[in-house]
Protein backbone atom coordinates (compact mmCIF):
# COMPACT_ATOMS: atom_id res chain seq x y z
CA UNK A 1 0.00 0.00 0.00
CA UNK A 2 2.57 2.53 1.01
CA UNK A 3 5.83 0.79 -0.58
CA UNK A 4 6.04 2.46 -3.82
CA UNK A 5 5.70 6.19 -1.48
CA UNK A 6 8.27 5.23 0.41
CA UNK A 7 10.85 3.95 -2.23
CA UNK A 8 9.90 7.61 -3.81
CA UNK A 9 9.77 9.98 -0.71
CA UNK A 10 11.77 8.06 2.02
CA UNK A 11 13.82 5.47 0.43
CA UNK A 12 16.47 6.49 3.16
CA UNK A 13 14.39 4.72 5.61
CA UNK A 14 14.23 1.52 3.38
CA UNK A 15 18.35 1.35 2.65
CA UNK A 16 18.96 1.76 6.47
CA UNK A 17 16.66 -0.90 7.56
CA UNK A 18 18.03 -3.44 4.94
CA UNK A 19 21.59 -2.46 5.72
CA UNK A 20 20.80 -2.53 9.68
CA UNK A 21 18.35 -5.99 9.91
CA UNK A 22 21.50 -7.57 7.61
CA UNK A 23 23.84 -6.21 10.17
CA UNK A 24 21.65 -7.82 12.88
CA UNK A 25 20.54 -4.31 14.85
CA UNK A 26 16.95 -4.74 13.55
CA UNK A 27 15.98 -7.73 14.55
CA UNK A 28 13.15 -10.08 12.27
CA UNK A 29 9.95 -8.63 12.86
CA UNK A 30 10.56 -4.92 14.06
CA UNK A 31 8.51 -2.40 12.32
CA UNK A 32 10.75 0.27 12.50
CA UNK A 33 10.59 3.91 12.36
CA UNK A 34 12.23 7.25 11.10
CA UNK A 35 12.27 8.89 13.96
CA UNK A 36 13.60 12.41 12.33
CA UNK A 37 10.74 12.24 9.77
CA UNK A 38 8.16 11.47 12.74
CA UNK A 39 9.21 14.78 14.48
CA UNK A 40 9.78 16.67 11.28
CA UNK A 41 5.36 15.00 10.35
CA UNK A 42 5.03 16.49 14.09
CA UNK A 43 6.11 19.85 13.60
CA UNK A 44 4.02 20.06 10.67
CA UNK A 45 0.70 18.89 12.38
CA UNK A 46 1.41 20.70 15.36
CA UNK A 47 2.14 24.52 13.36
CA UNK A 48 -0.77 24.04 11.25
CA UNK A 49 -3.24 23.22 14.22
CA UNK A 50 -1.65 26.05 16.34
CA UNK A 51 -2.58 28.22 13.71
CA UNK A 52 -6.04 27.36 13.19
CA UNK A 53 -6.77 27.29 17.33
CA UNK A 54 -6.59 23.46 17.36
CA UNK A 55 -4.98 20.99 20.36
CA UNK A 56 -3.24 18.11 18.85
CA UNK A 57 -2.64 14.85 20.71
CA UNK A 58 -0.93 12.33 19.62
CA UNK A 59 -2.49 8.62 18.90
CA UNK A 60 0.31 6.52 19.18
CA UNK A 61 -0.84 3.34 19.16
CA UNK A 62 -0.37 2.25 15.57
CA UNK A 63 3.46 2.56 16.31
CA UNK A 64 3.42 0.76 19.90
CA UNK A 65 3.70 3.21 21.93
CA UNK A 66 7.35 3.42 20.71
CA UNK A 67 9.45 5.62 23.26
CA UNK A 68 12.25 6.60 21.11
CA UNK A 69 9.26 7.58 18.85
CA UNK A 70 7.16 9.71 21.58
CA UNK A 71 10.40 11.40 22.49
CA UNK A 72 10.48 12.34 18.64
CA UNK A 73 6.52 13.64 18.64
CA UNK A 74 7.16 15.69 21.75
CA UNK A 75 10.39 17.44 20.33
CA UNK A 76 8.13 18.06 17.27
CA UNK A 77 5.28 20.37 18.81
CA UNK A 78 2.79 17.70 20.33
CA UNK A 79 3.26 17.01 23.76
CA UNK A 80 0.60 15.26 24.98
CA UNK A 81 -1.25 11.67 23.91
CA UNK A 82 -4.23 10.47 23.39
CA UNK A 83 -5.28 6.98 24.65
CA UNK A 84 -7.14 4.16 23.11
CA UNK A 85 -7.61 2.40 26.27
CA UNK A 86 -6.35 2.20 30.12
CA UNK A 87 -3.47 0.31 28.67
CA UNK A 88 -2.53 3.08 25.88
CA UNK A 89 -2.56 5.62 28.62
CA UNK A 90 -0.13 3.77 31.35
CA UNK A 91 2.18 2.79 28.08
CA UNK A 92 2.29 6.59 27.03
CA UNK A 93 2.55 7.88 30.48
CA UNK A 94 5.68 5.56 31.07
CA UNK A 95 7.55 6.53 27.34
CA UNK A 96 7.04 9.86 28.67
CA UNK A 97 4.34 11.73 27.22
CA UNK A 98 1.28 13.09 29.76
CA UNK A 99 -2.32 11.83 28.75
CA UNK A 100 -4.31 14.27 27.50
CA UNK A 101 -7.45 12.08 26.59
CA UNK A 102 -8.54 8.71 28.36
CA UNK A 103 -11.65 6.88 27.92
CA UNK A 104 -12.23 7.28 23.87
CA UNK A 105 -12.32 4.77 22.05
CA UNK A 106 -12.41 2.43 24.81
CA UNK A 107 -14.04 2.84 28.39
CA UNK A 108 -12.39 2.83 31.65
CA UNK A 109 -13.81 -0.77 33.55
CA UNK A 110 -15.21 -0.27 36.61
CA UNK A 111 -12.12 -1.70 38.92
CA UNK A 112 -9.42 0.28 36.87
CA UNK A 113 -11.07 4.13 37.21
CA UNK A 114 -8.37 4.61 40.19
CA UNK A 115 -5.73 3.49 37.93
CA UNK A 116 -6.96 6.27 35.14
CA UNK A 117 -7.46 8.86 37.80
CA UNK A 118 -3.74 8.75 38.69
CA UNK A 119 -2.56 9.46 35.10
CA UNK A 120 -4.33 12.72 35.27
CA UNK A 121 -5.39 13.03 32.35
CA UNK A 122 -6.94 16.26 30.93
CA UNK A 123 -10.03 14.90 29.64
CA UNK A 124 -12.00 11.52 29.94
CA UNK A 125 -14.40 10.74 27.52
CA UNK A 126 -17.71 9.06 29.27
CA UNK A 127 -20.38 7.08 27.42
CA UNK A 128 -23.35 7.14 30.31
CA UNK A 129 -24.27 8.79 33.40
CA UNK A 130 -23.00 5.29 35.16
CA UNK A 131 -19.25 5.79 33.83
CA UNK A 132 -19.36 9.44 34.89
CA UNK A 133 -19.77 8.31 37.96
CA UNK A 134 -17.42 6.15 38.46
CA UNK A 135 -14.86 8.75 37.26
CA UNK A 136 -16.05 11.33 39.53
CA UNK A 137 -15.60 8.71 42.82
CA UNK A 138 -11.86 8.07 41.37
CA UNK A 139 -11.23 11.65 40.56
CA UNK A 140 -12.99 12.54 44.17
CA UNK A 141 -10.63 9.88 45.75
CA UNK A 142 -7.44 11.44 43.45
CA UNK A 143 -8.20 14.67 45.68
CA UNK A 144 -9.27 16.45 42.05
CA UNK A 145 -11.48 17.35 39.75
CA UNK A 146 -11.84 15.63 36.29
CA UNK A 147 -13.18 17.23 33.05
CA UNK A 148 -14.80 14.91 30.87
CA UNK A 149 -16.19 14.90 27.38
CA UNK A 150 -19.81 13.30 26.57
CA UNK A 151 -19.29 10.97 23.57
CA UNK A 152 -22.72 12.14 21.53
CA UNK A 153 -24.91 9.55 18.81
CA UNK A 154 -27.46 10.87 16.85
CA UNK A 155 -29.61 8.67 14.19
CA UNK A 156 -27.79 8.84 10.81
CA UNK A 157 -23.68 8.79 12.70
CA UNK A 158 -21.30 6.76 11.37
CA UNK A 159 -19.77 3.65 13.72
CA UNK A 160 -17.79 0.94 13.45
CA UNK A 161 -19.71 -2.29 14.52
CA UNK A 162 -18.52 -2.84 18.21
CA UNK A 163 -17.50 1.13 18.42
CA UNK A 164 -21.29 1.99 19.34
CA UNK A 165 -22.42 4.10 22.54
CA UNK A 166 -22.68 7.17 23.60
CA UNK A 167 -25.37 10.04 24.65
CA UNK A 168 -28.57 10.85 22.86
CA UNK A 169 -26.96 14.44 21.44
CA UNK A 170 -30.25 15.81 21.05
CA UNK A 171 -30.24 15.88 24.74
CA UNK A 172 -26.75 17.88 25.70
CA UNK A 173 -27.71 20.09 27.04
CA UNK A 174 -29.56 18.19 29.38
CA UNK A 175 -26.91 15.83 29.83
CA UNK A 176 -24.44 18.13 30.19
CA UNK A 177 -25.83 19.82 33.59
CA UNK A 178 -26.01 16.12 34.88
CA UNK A 179 -22.48 15.54 34.16
CA UNK A 180 -21.92 18.63 35.92
CA UNK A 181 -24.03 17.43 39.33
CA UNK A 182 -21.88 14.72 39.34
CA UNK A 183 -19.20 15.17 42.36
CA UNK A 184 -15.60 15.07 40.89
CA UNK A 185 -16.34 15.87 37.31
CA UNK A 186 -17.37 18.49 35.35
CA UNK A 187 -18.31 18.69 31.60
CA UNK A 188 -15.76 20.14 29.28
CA UNK A 189 -17.21 19.10 25.81
CA UNK A 190 -18.31 16.64 23.54
CA UNK A 191 -16.49 13.93 21.39
CA UNK A 192 -17.34 11.23 18.33
CA UNK A 193 -15.56 8.70 15.92
CA UNK A 194 -14.78 9.00 13.36
CA UNK A 195 -15.58 12.18 12.25
CA UNK A 196 -13.42 12.15 8.77
CA UNK A 197 -13.01 9.26 6.49
CA UNK A 198 -11.13 8.77 3.86
CA UNK A 199 -13.69 8.28 0.46
CA UNK A 200 -12.23 5.94 -2.13
CA UNK A 201 -14.46 6.95 -5.47
CA UNK A 202 -13.68 10.73 -4.39
CA UNK A 203 -9.91 9.88 -3.62
CA UNK A 204 -10.72 12.71 -0.68
CA UNK A 205 -11.20 12.56 3.22
CA UNK A 206 -14.62 13.90 3.69
CA UNK A 207 -16.82 14.40 6.81
CA UNK A 208 -19.24 11.81 8.12
CA UNK A 209 -22.78 13.09 9.81
CA UNK A 210 -20.83 12.76 13.22
CA UNK A 211 -19.38 16.10 12.69
CA UNK A 212 -22.18 17.72 11.64
CA UNK A 213 -23.97 16.28 14.90
CA UNK A 214 -20.83 17.49 17.29
CA UNK A 215 -21.22 20.89 15.52
CA UNK A 216 -25.06 21.08 15.74
CA UNK A 217 -24.33 19.89 19.74
CA UNK A 218 -21.55 23.04 19.88
CA UNK A 219 -23.88 25.52 19.18
CA UNK A 220 -27.38 24.39 21.55
CA UNK A 221 -24.58 23.74 24.12
CA UNK A 222 -23.44 28.36 23.61
CA UNK A 223 -26.51 28.61 22.85
CA UNK A 224 -27.52 27.51 26.43
CA UNK A 225 -24.46 30.15 27.94
CA UNK A 226 -21.81 27.25 27.82
CA UNK A 227 -18.52 29.01 27.02
CA UNK A 228 -15.76 27.01 25.61
CA UNK A 229 -16.99 23.86 24.54
CA UNK A 230 -14.41 21.30 24.08
CA UNK A 231 -14.84 20.02 20.41
CA UNK A 232 -13.01 16.68 20.01
CA UNK A 233 -12.54 15.67 16.27
CA UNK A 234 -10.56 12.48 15.60
CA UNK A 235 -10.80 10.43 11.98
CA UNK A 236 -7.85 10.44 9.33
CA UNK A 237 -6.22 13.33 10.38
CA UNK A 238 -3.41 15.21 8.69
CA UNK A 239 -3.03 18.45 8.31
CA UNK A 240 -4.44 18.99 5.03
CA UNK A 241 -7.98 18.50 6.78
CA UNK A 242 -7.17 20.32 9.80
CA UNK A 243 -8.66 23.92 8.49
CA UNK A 244 -11.83 21.86 7.95
CA UNK A 245 -12.50 20.66 11.13
CA UNK A 246 -11.59 23.92 12.59
CA UNK A 247 -14.68 25.64 10.60
CA UNK A 248 -16.72 23.12 11.99
CA UNK A 249 -16.05 23.73 15.26
CA UNK A 250 -13.30 21.66 16.25
CA UNK A 251 -10.78 22.04 19.31
CA UNK A 252 -9.07 18.86 19.56
CA UNK A 253 -7.77 17.04 16.55
CA UNK A 254 -6.16 13.57 17.60
CA UNK A 255 -3.18 12.37 14.64
CA UNK A 256 -1.77 9.00 14.86
CA UNK A 257 -1.22 7.68 11.02
CA UNK A 258 -0.44 11.52 10.24
CA UNK A 259 2.75 11.13 12.63
CA UNK A 260 4.17 8.89 10.48
CA UNK A 261 2.71 9.60 6.55
CA UNK A 262 0.13 6.60 6.19
CA UNK A 263 -3.56 7.93 6.50
CA UNK A 264 -5.33 6.55 3.36
CA UNK A 265 -5.13 9.89 1.64
CA UNK A 266 -1.20 9.85 1.98
CA UNK A 267 -1.51 6.52 -0.02
CA UNK A 268 -2.76 8.73 -3.14
CA UNK A 269 -1.47 12.32 -2.38
CA UNK A 270 1.88 13.48 -1.32
CA UNK A 271 1.09 15.51 1.46
CA UNK A 272 3.29 17.76 4.10
CA UNK A 273 3.88 14.32 6.48
CA UNK A 274 6.90 11.89 4.83
CA UNK A 275 6.38 8.38 5.20
CA UNK A 276 8.41 6.98 8.40
CA UNK A 277 7.05 3.41 8.88
CA UNK A 278 8.11 0.32 7.59
CA UNK A 279 7.85 -3.82 8.60
CA UNK A 280 11.01 -5.99 8.53
CA UNK A 281 10.98 -9.72 8.36
CA UNK A 282 13.48 -12.07 6.56
CA UNK A 283 12.60 -15.59 4.14
CA UNK A 284 12.68 -18.58 7.04
CA UNK A 285 12.67 -21.40 4.32
CA UNK A 286 11.73 -22.33 0.88
CA UNK A 287 9.02 -24.80 0.43
CA UNK A 288 8.07 -26.27 -2.89
CA UNK A 289 9.16 -23.37 -4.52
CA UNK A 290 7.46 -20.63 -2.08
CA UNK A 291 9.82 -18.63 -0.01
CA UNK A 292 7.97 -18.49 3.44
CA UNK A 293 8.87 -14.96 5.04
CA UNK A 294 8.53 -14.85 9.18
CA UNK A 295 5.48 -12.93 10.86
CA UNK A 296 4.01 -11.34 14.01
CA UNK A 297 3.66 -8.21 12.74
CA UNK A 298 1.57 -8.93 9.62
CA UNK A 299 -1.93 -6.74 10.63
CA UNK A 300 -2.93 -4.83 8.11
CA UNK A 301 -4.86 -1.67 8.94
CA UNK A 302 -8.01 -2.78 6.58
CA UNK A 303 -9.23 0.88 6.27
CA UNK A 304 -8.80 0.69 2.77
CA UNK A 305 -10.20 -2.55 2.27
CA UNK A 306 -8.57 -5.98 0.79
CA UNK A 307 -5.38 -4.64 -0.91
CA UNK A 308 -2.40 -6.49 -2.54
CA UNK A 309 0.65 -6.67 -0.82
CA UNK A 310 3.89 -6.50 -2.10
CA UNK A 311 7.20 -6.47 -0.26
CA UNK A 312 10.89 -6.13 -1.48
CA UNK A 313 13.44 -8.85 -1.08
CA UNK A 314 17.08 -7.55 -0.64
CA UNK A 315 19.94 -10.83 -0.48
CA UNK A 316 22.58 -10.81 1.89
CA UNK A 317 24.94 -8.31 1.31
CA UNK A 318 22.81 -6.69 -1.22
CA UNK A 319 21.01 -2.80 -0.38
CA UNK A 320 17.87 -0.87 -1.93
CA UNK A 321 19.30 -1.13 -5.41
CA UNK A 322 19.28 -5.01 -5.66
CA UNK A 323 15.93 -5.44 -4.59
CA UNK A 324 13.14 -7.23 -6.48
CA UNK A 325 9.75 -6.65 -5.38
CA UNK A 326 7.20 -9.31 -5.50
CA UNK A 327 3.85 -10.23 -4.46
CA UNK A 328 3.01 -11.82 -1.08
CA UNK A 329 0.42 -13.93 0.07
CA UNK A 330 -0.99 -12.77 3.45
CA UNK A 331 -2.05 -14.76 6.08
CA UNK A 332 -5.89 -14.53 6.34
CA UNK A 333 -7.26 -12.35 8.73
CA UNK A 334 -8.57 -15.66 11.07
CA UNK A 335 -4.96 -16.97 11.04
CA UNK A 336 -1.68 -16.45 13.58
CA UNK A 337 0.29 -14.96 11.09
CA UNK A 338 3.59 -17.22 12.05
CA UNK A 339 4.71 -16.43 8.21
CA UNK A 340 3.20 -14.99 4.73
CA UNK A 341 4.35 -16.74 1.98
CA UNK A 342 5.67 -15.65 -1.45
CA UNK A 343 4.57 -17.80 -4.02
CA UNK A 344 6.79 -19.33 -6.97
CA UNK A 345 9.55 -17.33 -5.26
CA UNK A 346 12.82 -16.58 -7.98
CA UNK A 347 15.24 -19.02 -7.69
CA UNK A 348 17.85 -16.56 -6.22
CA UNK A 349 15.79 -16.42 -2.86
CA UNK A 350 17.63 -17.91 -0.30
CA UNK A 351 16.89 -18.01 3.76
CA UNK A 352 17.82 -15.21 5.51
CA UNK A 353 17.02 -13.01 2.82
CA UNK A 354 15.71 -9.45 4.34
CA UNK A 355 11.69 -8.63 3.03
CA UNK A 356 10.39 -5.41 3.86
CA UNK A 357 6.76 -4.49 3.59
CA UNK A 358 5.11 -0.96 3.52
CA UNK A 359 1.52 -1.85 4.81
CA UNK A 360 -0.28 0.30 7.22
CA UNK A 361 -0.10 -1.19 10.65
CA UNK A 362 -1.40 -0.89 14.01
CA UNK A 363 1.23 -2.35 16.06
CA UNK A 364 -0.33 -2.39 19.07
CA UNK A 365 -2.52 -5.44 18.21
CA UNK A 366 0.54 -7.50 16.88
CA UNK A 367 3.90 -9.61 18.06
CA UNK A 368 5.92 -6.79 16.75
CA UNK A 369 8.50 -5.39 18.07
CA UNK A 370 9.50 -1.82 17.19
CA UNK A 371 12.72 -0.55 16.40
CA UNK A 372 13.30 3.58 15.98
CA UNK A 373 16.17 4.59 13.67
CA UNK A 374 17.89 7.75 13.48
CA UNK A 375 20.54 9.11 11.23
CA UNK A 376 18.05 8.19 7.91
CA UNK A 377 20.20 9.12 4.87
CA UNK A 378 23.80 9.32 6.48
CA UNK A 379 24.85 7.52 8.94
CA UNK A 380 21.96 5.49 10.38
CA UNK A 381 21.55 3.88 13.75
CA UNK A 382 19.18 1.85 15.19
CA UNK A 383 17.79 2.18 18.85
CA UNK A 384 16.73 -0.53 21.18
CA UNK A 385 13.68 -2.67 20.50
CA UNK A 386 10.48 -2.37 22.41
CA UNK A 387 7.78 -4.59 22.55
CA UNK A 388 4.41 -3.80 20.48
CA UNK A 389 2.93 -2.52 23.80
CA UNK A 390 5.72 0.20 24.46
CA UNK A 391 7.89 -2.40 27.27
CA UNK A 392 11.10 -3.10 26.53
CA UNK A 393 11.71 -5.96 24.71
CA UNK A 394 12.51 -9.71 26.49
CA UNK A 395 16.37 -10.03 26.36
CA UNK A 396 18.02 -13.34 27.05
CA UNK A 397 19.03 -12.62 30.04
CA UNK A 398 15.01 -11.95 30.77
CA UNK A 399 14.12 -15.46 29.44
CA UNK A 400 17.14 -16.80 31.83
CA UNK A 401 16.65 -14.57 34.88
CA UNK A 402 12.96 -14.41 35.37
CA UNK A 403 12.67 -10.95 34.73
CA UNK A 404 15.67 -10.08 37.40
CA UNK A 405 17.77 -9.24 34.98
CA UNK A 406 15.88 -5.70 34.51
CA UNK A 407 14.67 -5.24 37.81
Amino acid sequence: MFLSTLRRRNPGLLEAAIALHQRGDVPTNSTVLDLEAMERNSKALAATAAGLGLRPLAMTKQIGRNPDAVASIMAGGIDTAVAVDLECGLAVAAAGMPVGHLGHLVQIPRARADEAAALTPDYWTVFSLEKAREAGAAAVRAGRRQRVLARLMADGDRFYRGHEGGFAAQDVVRIADELDAIEGIEFAGITSFPTMLFDPASRTVRPTPNLATLTAARTALEAAGRQRVEMNTPGTTSSSILAELAAAGSTQVEPGHGLTGTTPLHAVEDLVEEPAIAYVSEVSHLHDGDAYVFGGGLYVDPVLGTTPTRALLVPRGGGLDDAVELAVEMPVPGAIDYYAVVPQAPATVAAGDTVIFGFRPQVFVSRSLTVGISGVGSQPRAHRPWSSNGAPAITIQDARTGWEGTR
